[in-house]
């Protein structure tokens, strides 16, 4: 499975409609830096929090992020098998 780069990823939401600030885009990126996150992590705490939040919620991002970062997580299945574990089914059923 091919890891969507992060600028892809923020250029197809744009495409889709929705439409990130610029400081939203920022912080992002903040985040991304701030976590030392690569960006198929930083994709997935996206993911989740627009999912959940229905927004860009900055301090959702980062706790996402976090959570992911500190677990120890090494791929996207175990990503959203550790988020499953907290209450964020993430695939459809």
């Amino acid at each position: 499975m091919k890891k969507q780069s992060l600028a892809y990823f923020l250029d197809d939401l744009w495409a889709k409609g929705f439409k990130l600030t610029d400081e939203d885009v920022q912080f992002i990126y903040f985040g991304k830096n701030y976590a030392n996150a690569p960006d198929w992590k930083v994709v997935v705490a996206l993911q989740v929090t627009l999912r959940f939040q229905h927004a860009f919620d900055g301090s959702f991002y980062l706790s996402v992020l976090d959570l992911i970062g500190e677990e120890g997580v090494q791929t996207k299945k175990q990503a959203e098998d550790l988020l499953a574990r907290k209450g964020f089914q993430l695939t459809y059923q």
